[in-house]
């Protein structure tokens, strides 16, 4: 089936459900568990500490999305009004060209081993590098499953930092998780190298941990928005005059970035990723060197507005929640993805998608007038509207511009007399 299903946004909940689920083959077991409660309270209570109940965010879907030939429904949680039309809207202009075009480099990932007080930092790190074979050994030697499997550690780094607390050496284990995030399998052969690494060295270990600035892992995405299909020269220079805007001030990039992460974080949220660790990825990606866009545009000899994305992307379809949670095991097969690296392409197409239309919606009405409606819609409900007496209270505050909650109370009392 195709991505594009026009007007599926004026379906009812239950009929988006039913073209949902025929594009995923969900069973009616699964359709249940969507509409209903999707995390039991008995597994919330066995993944976290402390837990009084469960905490809900709207499951949307994102359609249109031509992916490497692949059409794609993309779930997405998140509770910000626009963000999923914007990005549905955005894989339809981009559709008229072929989609999007991915790339990825591989799920490796860095675990860092600090190494302290020593006399020679630089001998130390000549000593490290010089048994480069024995601690890829030893660190292969406690997950060896993942090396079955075709993954595991693959290099040494080592470089001498200076600290306020002197010279330290940081040692660096690369390590191909393949479908996980992979944040156990680091930490665990960053554990078992570190007395190795004490004894060659003489110094003393301190931190072992992943790195969350995942250099080696990262998703490209690339679209063509054909300029009649988006509105015209005028709107891709309104997009070029933006994008430039970020990528000269900080300020605005934060934004920028930002709103490239709303669509990227609902979809981890979605799949039970850690979202928080490819949030601090993504911006400490863009900070090398100066904090910059983590997107690009360029207008191609044709007029057209070409853009990609670059984004650290630890991803994991096995692991941590994606298994443990219902709703998440749903949203990946809704995605129809098997494997870290096809989630990793799709959420860089995503991001872009996001991006493209945040600028677009920029350079043309405003962002404002997309939040409009659907911010109206919740102050309505808020006002204590029900059934159809929302559209009504919604159509009115619109069209007289006064989206507030007393004016919308001001309606709904109008309404009923």
């Amino acid at each position: 089936m195709s991505s594009r299903i026009p007007g599926f946004y004026k379906l009812s909940v239950e009929e988006r459900l039913k073209k949902v689920a025929e594009f995923a083959g969900l069973s009616d077991e699964e359709v249940k568990a969507v509409l209903s409660q999707g995390l039991p309270l008995d597994v919330a209570d066995r993944m976290i500490e402390n837990v009084i109940g469960t905490f809900e965010l709207p499951l949307g879907i994102a359609t249109n999305f031509l992916i490497d030939g692949k059409d794609y429904l993309i779930p997405m949680a998140i509770e910000e009004p626009s963000v999923v039309a914007a990005a549905s809207n955005a894989a339809r202009m981009a559709r008229e060209s072929g989609g999007f075009k991915t790339d990825y480099t591989g799920s490796l990932m860095i675990g860092q081993i600090q190494v302290t007080k020593l006399s020679n930092p630089q001998a130390a790190r000549f000593e490290v590098l010089s048994h480069k074979e024995e601690i890829i050994e030893k660190a292969n030697e406690c997950d060896p499953m993942l090396v079955k499997l075709g993954g595991g550690c693959r290099d040494v780094e080592a470089r001498v930092i200076d600290t306020i607390m002197g010279k330290m050496l940081i040692v660096h284990l690369i390590v191909d998780v393949l479908d996980a995030m992979g944040a156990n399998a680091v930490n665990t052969m960053c554990e078992s190298v570190a007395p190795f690494i004490e004894r060659i060295t003489g110094g003393k270990v301190y931190l072992r941990i992943i790195s969350n600035l995942a250099k080696y892992r990262l998703a490209r995405a690339k679209a063509v928005f054909d300029k009649d299909v988006i509105g015209g020269e005028e709107v891709v220079e309104g997009i070029m005059l933006a994008y430039a805007f970020a990528a000269a001030d900080p300020f605005r990039c934060a934004t920028h970035n930002k709103g490239i992460m709303n669509g990227i974080s609902a979809l981890m949220i979605a799949t039970g990723n850690d979202f928080r660790a490819i949030e601090a990825g993504a911006h400490s990606y863009a900070s090398i060197g100066g904090y910059k866009p983590l997107t690009t545009y360029e207008v191609d000899k044709k007029g057209n507005l070409v853009g990609t994305i670059e984004v650290p992307m630890a991803v994991g379809v096995i692991g941590g929640a994606t298994k443990v949670n219902p709703l998440a095991k749903i949203s990946l097969k809704i995605l129809g993805v098997d494997t870290a690296e096809e989630l990793a392409r799709v959420a860089a197409a995503l991001g872009l998608a996001q991006n493209f239309a945040a600028l677009r919606a920029l350079a043309t009405e405003g962002i404002q007038r997309g939040h409009m409606e659907l911010h109206a819609r919740n102050l309505a409900i808020m006002a204590g509207a029900v059934g159809d007496e929302v559209d009504k209270v919604v159509e009115i505050m619109v069209r007289d511009r006064k989206i507030r909650l007393d004016y919308a109370k001001e309606i709904l009392e109008k309404m009923r007399g």
